[in-house]
């Protein structure tokens, strides 16, 4: 029996998706090891052997793939423990990665301060060295001046340097000629460049990005190298790609030499998961949200493709390489209730996290959270939380959340609960509203689909807030990131810059930089063992009208490319600046510019079939095929639970979702149970159980006669 394995490391759990080749699905959760992710891994691949009943050497000689996503490079980021790092650029920019593009980014906030550099600026060191716009070197490199600063680098025992000079982007010569005398006489250091990490027009995203991979790269580099020897130590022998920010797969080797690639490699898998659960619905446009204990993530997929950008940003540090458009909200399970000096009652963005976590916990939290408002309104079973392994506190939980938010604004206790869920609702809600409507799309046009432990609790309500008539909880909801990582495809981002009119662009030099790129990675995707029968490409220009600061980034069909048919591509940015800001300049004939090309090569894998011969149960076991249960036999129990439409509680039935439901209607209000989450059917809600055990939860008014679904043919 072969297997793919998918791990997902998050800053409290770390999920597996295992799946055999005929289809059988086991899923597990085990504690994160911050300290070191890569024990936590290998724990819960011992954990899985067990769970198999299998032997772990032959076990671990069956995997054929690991996909797996990490939070080591956001997480040194976010908490500032990357490499002592030192930046070597072009005399009088020093203090480029300080000034930023001086722009304020809280332009009315007289105590604003600005982000502390990654690197500190007795670090940033300069070179008289200078290339023109055109590539033209102005002021040659003198090879000698860099001896003192490699001894300066030694003194101060720095671990990486970043190599960004002006205009690198259009002649490499001078960051090549350094970076090789760099790695020379430091053997020991990371050294990068711009010129490797972002060939792109804009000195202050280069220097940024640039700065950021040489800050996390010797803390990835040795997370990696721990992993992989702790694979080897137990004779894995099999392929391990790690998940990069724009949704694809690399080979660690990869990551090693673009660690900033990876800076959201977990949540990036979740649009990809996305997909293929829209796609059994027959859906090609869907927005996932994601709902964990700290955060809600919200991204779009159009057409089967996730929707990527690149003005992204961590802990304040700008890094402008391609990664899926998702937005990050603080409203997750452990987000706190407050109350302001006005009396208004806010949720989060802080967060009780794992410790000491929500009341209810019972770990030594005191402060009430969004977790606590659902025990209260009933949506959680208190002997029933992690599968009964967490018992929860009522009392204490009761307590504390009359003392500290119902007594303070004159409420009962059920008030007060259900004004929490509702205002943090409303949160989540403008975090959907982030991703659809603020980039021009209308979100009742999209399939939502809900991940996350605590996120189908509040989804019929933030549905409902959209107007979005249904949404579905996919089977592996609770560890849907990992499960995506099964089913991302080997991805790599070229970008050169070109700027020039669109009237005096050059077709053969056009053709050419495409060709380039087109090569580059396609002897890359061959060096990984992909079939070049199994690769695509996708080009991105990036265009602006003349005199315009911001540009659009316009996805174009390869053919169009090939034949190089400008007026074609003129007349799709003209309809895309239109939706996106709701005007276009084509009828005044205003000047077209082209900025930037960009291409991803992309070289499809193959998918494991986990969903083929029954539902993946959630739970730290094995699946195996079962009949079908009615739902009289999945009862569970009545027990009051809120219903928001009417503001009061109810009794409703509560079944058992662990079980196989498929082809079951519940009819709200109900509650689902699941190991590791719940489901809440509202009033104004009724569920259909698929032949996958997604739970497909729609509308009664905007389908009286039920929702229909043909599993066997989507679309």
């Amino acid at each position: 029996m072969k297997y793919k394995l998918g791990i997902d490391v998050g800053g409290t759990f770390t999920d597996f998706i295992l799946v055999s080749e005929s289809g059988e699905t086991s899923i597990h959760k085990t504690l994160s090891t911050p300290e070191d992710p890569s024990m936590g891994v290998l724990s819960g691949i011992h954990d899985l052997a067990e769970i198999i009943n299998s032997d772990l050497g032959e076990f671990v000689r069956s995997i054929e793939t690991i996909v797996h996503g990490t939070t080591v490079a956001t997480n040194a980021l976010l908490t500032l423990k990357g490499a002592k790092t030192a930046l070597i650029t072009t005399k009088g920019f020093r203090d480029a990665l300080e000034m930023r593009r001086g722009i304020r980014e809280e332009q009315y906030n007289n105590h604003y301060r600005n982000v502390a550099p990654l690197v500190p600026r007795y670090l940033r060191l300069t070179v008289d060295e200078r290339i023109d716009a055109q590539g033209k070197i102005i002021t040659a490199l003198d090879e000698s001046k860099l001896t003192p600063l490699i001894e300066f680098l030694k003194e101060e025992e720095v671990e990486a340097v970043a190599v960004c000079f002006m205009n690198a982007f259009k002649n490499r010569i001078h960051e090549e000629k350094t970076v090789q005398i760099l790695k020379t006489h430091l053997p020991s250091c990371f050294i990068t460049s711009s010129t490797e990490v972002l060939p792109s027009i804009r000195f202050y995203d280069r220097v940024s990005t640039t700065a950021v991979n040489a800050y996390i790269g010797p803390v990835v580099a040795n997370y990696l190298d721990n992993l992989t020897k702790k694979l080897d130590d137990v004779k894995f022998k099999g392929v391990l790609l790690i998940m990069q920010s724009n949704g694809g797969v690399v080979t660690p080797e990869v990551v090693k030499k673009s660690p900033a690639a990876t800076v959201l490699s977990g949540p990036a898998a979740a649009p990809t998961a996305g997909v293929f659960y829209a796609n059994l619905l027959g859906y090609k446009n869907c927005i996932t949200v994601d709902m964990g204990g700290t955060s809600f993530d919200a991204s779009l997929v159009i057409d089967n493709q996730c929707i990527t950008g690149t003005e992204g940003s961590i802990n304040r540090h700008k890094i402008s390489l391609p990664s899926l458009d998702i937005a990050t909200i603080g409203a997750g399970g452990g987000s706190i209730g407050w109350i302001d000096s006005g009396g208004l009652l806010h949720m989060g963005p802080q967060s009780a996290g794992a410790l000491p976590g929500p009341i209810c916990y019972n770990k030594g939290g005191t402060l009430p959270t969004c977790t606590d408002a659902n025990l209260i309104l009933g949506y959680l079973n208190p002997d029933f939380f992690a599968g009964g392994r967490i018992k929860l506190n009522v009392e204490q939980t009761r307590h504390l959340l009359a003392e500290q938010i119902a007594s303070k604004l004159d409420l009962s206790l059920p008030e007060a609960a259900a004004g929490m869920f509702r205002i943090i609702n409303t949160n989540m809600a403008q975090g959907v509203r982030q991703v659809s409507v603020e980039r021009g799309y209308d979100p009742r046009e999209f399939l939502i689909i809900v991940a996350g432990g605590a996120g189908p609790i509040h989804a019929g309500e933030i549905c409902k807030e959209l107007e979005v008539p249904m949404f579905v909880v996919p089977n592996v909801a609770s560890i849907f990131c990992a499960a995506g990582m099964l089913l991302g495809d080997l991805k790599h981002d070229y970008i050169q810059s070109y700027m020039v009119s669109f009237s005096q662009i050059d077709r053969s030099d056009f053709l050419n930089i495409y060709e380039q790129m087109k090569e580059t990675g396609v002897e890359t995707l061959i060096n990984e063992g992909v079939d070049k029968d199994s690769i695509d490409f996708y080009p991105v220009l990036d265009i602006r009208y003349l005199g315009q600061y911001h540009e659009v980034q316009l996805s174009v069909p390869w053919d169009d490319v090939l034949s190089c048919d400008l007026d074609k591509i003129q007349k799709a940015f003209h309809s895309e600046h239109n939706r996106l800001f709701g005007y276009s300049l084509e009828e005044e004939g205003t000047a077209v510019e082209l900025i930037n090309v960009r291409l991803r090569v992309v070289g499809k894998t193959e998918k494991p079939d986990f969903l083929s011969q029954s539902r993946s149960e959630e739970g730290s076991h094995r699946v195996e095929t079962k009949d079908h249960i009615s739902l009289k036999e999945a009862l569970k129990e009545r027990r009051k639970v809120y219903i928001p439409e009417c503001n009061e509680f109810k009794e409703v039935a509560v079944y058992d979702g662990d079980i196989p439901l498929s082809g079951n209607t519940i009819t709200g209000p109900a509650v689902i149970e699941r190991v590791n989450t719940s489901i809440f059917v509202s009033e104004s809600y009724d569920c259909l159980i698929d032949d996958y055990g997604t739970f497909i939860i729609y509308n009664k008014e905007v389908f009286p006669d039920g929702f229909k679904t043909n599993n066997d043919e989507p679309g």
